[in-house]
C-alpha cells in the first residue's frame, strides 16, 4: 500500500516529503498529530534495514525532525512509534515511522 503512495497511485495527505521519505498523516489518528514517514525505497521493517541505507535512515529521521516542526511539537513533545513483525502489531510492511504528539501521552503508550 505504501509503495502504491509513493508511486502516486494511492491519494495522501502529504506533510513532508524528500528525495528519500515521504510523512503523511495517518487515516485513523490516534492524537491530534499523527504522522507516518516512510522511506520511499520499500524496506519491510527496522529488522530489514543495513549498512548500506545509512543515508535513507539519516534522511528519515530528519524528515521526522521537520515534521515535528512543522505540526508545532517539536518543543512541547511527542513519539516516534516503530512497529516491527507480527508481535509487534505491524499491519503495514512496509518500514513507517508514526510521529505522534499534540497533546500529553499516557504511559504505556495506548
Amino acid at each position: 500500500m505504501f509503495c502504491e503512495i509513493v508511486a502516486g497511485n494511492l491519494p495522501s495527505d502529504k506533510v513532508a516529503e524528500t528525495e528519500r521519505s515521504l510523512a503523511f498523516r495517518d487515516l485513523n489518528p490516534v492524537a491530534p498529530t499523527h504522522v507516518l514517514v516512510i522511506p520511499k525505497r520499500h524496506v519491510e521493517s527496522i529488522g530489514h534495514l543495513d549498512a548500506e541505507m545509512t543515508a535513507d535512515v539519516a534522511d528519515l529521521v530528519t524528515t521526522i525532525q521537520e515534521v515535528t516542526r512543522v505540526e508545532g511539537i517539536d518543543e512541547s513533545g511527542y513519539r516516534v512509534v516503530a512497529n516491527t513483525g507480527t508481535h509487534g502489531a505491524q499491519s503495514v510492511f512496509h518500514l513507517h515511522f508514526h510521529v505522534i504528539g499534540g497533546r500529553q501521552l499516557g504511559w504505556p503508550p495506548e
